[in-house]
């Protein structure tokens, strides 16, 4: 009997070991599950501080960039898209076959613009849709916010590859569209302006100032005119088809356009003695070379043709007149310019100086490619046979020696050996009297040609 008794106390002891240990277990198992609630919770509420992936990052938004896309290559860029080319033209400032020209290039100069899978596997951005963003950015001077809407893509990715579409610009066209005249470009650009009555005349100088609304402290008394307004200067010559065959860019809007010819290259072929030889006859007195159309501020330079100051007889206000007509072809190019690319015509809002110059060398080069794409060049040009040759204007790309071959120019260097060739050349250059001489001659010769035409 008592081994039976002693079987059951064992018994009910197990069976209360067992309750007990379970009784723990669940205390434990509750206790985790609370830790885990707590710790979860420390977890959302450390993200939701942190909203995104980094600390100090804004979470992603699906901004349905895919289905952008495809709207966006439905409006503009398959056979029967939902805009015609008219709207094509008016919203990317160029042809549709000019625009994928660029493209292609660019996204082989630059895998950045080309659609590729990230570490997720997930599809990015159509090279469209990047193009876009740069283009409206450039076209209507719009935010990285409102080009947002239309392309779907966060504001550090449109920056990213506005700077990246400038330099591959910059790098792929500069040599073609910023070059210096060709022997063919000159015939063209001389013959045009022989047809208006200045022969010899290789197009017009001028400046222009691109506010800089976010100047840095440091640099604003440099930057800044005296309306205390902070720009950056363009100089540029532009010829008769406002196309820029140089481009100046990056002087301290505080100085003028004197400041600004002491520091431009634009002379820099003429000193070395590398530019072409043009030789024209301007009321019977030969020139041995081209000129610009400028305004009264700039020096009486052989390499200039200032407006008449003061001009008081019937002869002088009308050469005076007619000449500031054909001189406006310079500013003419910087209002399509800024209609073209608003961006430089409202104040910059960017704070590198660098990506600005980029920009505006980027518009520059689009713009000369629109005119070289869209000009007509064949109205109301007559040329002759010989393509070397104008009526009254020759050219010659190398100067020839005696014995029939080009002459090969000494280097320039600082010593006592060559510098002196390039003073002689450069003081030439500055002679007033044969520029007071071809103001007179060309007063003479606008007057015989064109002062008739309105009787």
């Amino acid at each position: 009997m008592s081994d039976m008794e002693d079987v059951l106390d064992r018994q009910e002891r197990e069976r209360r070991a067992r309750m007990h240990r379970r009784a723990a277990s669940k205390r434990a198992q509750r206790e985790l599950d609370e830790q885990l609630g707590v710790a979860v919770a420390l977890m959302e509420e450390e993200n939701q501080s942190r909203r995104g992936s980094r600390e100090g990052r804004a979470s992603n938004v699906d901004r349905h960039r895919h289905s952008r896309g495809k709207n966006l290559l439905e409006d503009y860029f398959i056979p029967q898209s939902l805009y015609s080319d008219v709207h094509f033209r008016a919203r990317y400032r160029m042809q549709p076959h000019l625009f994928n020209k660029v493209m292609h290039d660019i996204c082989n100069y630059d895998d950045y613009f080309v659609q590729k899978k990230n570490c997720a596997g997930d599809l990015g951005l159509l090279p469209e849709q990047k193009f876009t963003a740069v283009i409206r950015m450039l076209a209507y001077g719009s935010s990285a916010d409102q080009v947002d809407e239309i392309a779907r893509m966060g504001k550090s990715t449109i920056l990213e590859s506005l700077v990246r579409f400038c330099d591959a610009v910059e790098n792929l066209y500069t040599m073609y569209y910023l070059r210096r005249p060709t022997p063919r470009d000159l015939q063209r650009l001389l013959q045009k302006a022989e047809s208006r009555g200045f022969p010899g005349m290789i197009g017009s100088i001028d400046c222009m100032h691109w506010q800089w609304k976010n100047c840095p402290s440091a640099w604003q008394g440099d930057y800044g005119n005296r309306k205390g307004q902070k720009s950056i200067i363009l100089k540029a010559v532009a010829g008769f088809d406002t196309w820029v065959w140089h481009a100046f860019f990056g002087v301290a809007g505080s100085q003028n356009d004197l400041n600004i010819l002491g520091q431009s290259p634009v002379f820099n072929d003429i000193l070395r003695g590398e530019c072409p030889n043009i030789t024209y006859q301007v009321n019977n007195t030969v020139y041995q070379n081209g000129y610009y159309l400028a305004d009264g501020i700039y020096p009486r330079w052989t390499t200039f043709v200032k407006s008449i100051p003061h001009p008081r007889s019937e002869k002088e206000i009308f050469c005076a007149a007619y000449q500031e007509g054909y001189r406006k072809d310079v500013e003419r190019c910087f209002g399509i310019l800024q209609a073209r690319w608003a961006i430089i015509r409202g104040a910059a809002r960017l704070f590198d100086e660098e990506v600005l110059r980029s920009i505006m060398m980027t518009c520059i080069i689009l713009h000369n490619m629109i005119v070289e794409d869209e000009y007509d060049y064949d109205v109301d040009e007559v040329y002759e046979p010989d393509p070397m040759n104008t009526t009254l204007t020759r050219i010659y790309e190398k100067p020839m020696g005696p014995n029939g071959e080009p002459v090969q120019h000494d280097p320039l260097v600082r010593d006592g050996t060559f510098m002196h060739r390039m003073i002689e050349r450069y003081t030439e250059m500055q002679s007033s009297y044969i520029h007071e001489h071809r103001q007179v001659d060309l007063m003479e010769h606008l007057w015989a040609v064109k002062g008739n035409e309105g009787q």
